[in-house]
């Protein structure tokens, strides 16, 4: 389990996001508790104003990869017709839906790869932490 106190580093940035959306929804003349009920995080991907075209083509191809799993990079390159492991991290690093959308479960083919822009320290313990509680739950069902 994670807990925020643990993190005031991830706190803070789950926080500024969970706000972002809150002023974007509410902007929108929306409540972000319709986002959480009703809407599917496809359709948000889909309609997201602010990120690239290449980015929605990434973010929708982690949305594939079922809980429990994990892909690399590259093959994610590879899926959505992209010739650069590289770029396809850039875009994970930059991901504003997580972790409705799951970067977690995009690992480098030698390893762990990166976490919110680290390649190692608290934030991918925190990726291997994430990894191995929802291959414990997948596992369950």
């Amino acid at each position: 389990m994670f807990y925020f106190s643990e993190a005031p580093f991830f706190r803070e940035l789950f926080l500024s996001k969970v706000l972002y959306l809150c002023a974007v929804f509410y902007a929108r003349g929306r409540d972000i508790t319709a986002l959480m009920v009703t809407e599917d995080i496809r359709e948000v991907v889909r309609r997201a104003d602010g990120i690239t075209e290449f980015q929605r083509r990434v973010y929708m191809a982690v949305l594939e990869v079922p809980r429990g799993e994990t892909v690399t990079y590259g093959e994610l390159a590879r899926r959505i017709g992209c010739g650069s492991a590289q770029a396809v991290g850039q875009a994970l690093r930059r991901n504003p839906f997580a972790p409705s959308v799951p970067c977690h479960r995009v690992v480098a083919r030698d390893g762990i790869g990166g976490f919110y822009g680290q390649r190692c320290g608290e934030m991918t313990d925190r990726k291997r932490k994430l990894l191995a509680e929802e291959r414990a739950v997948a596992d369950v069902k």
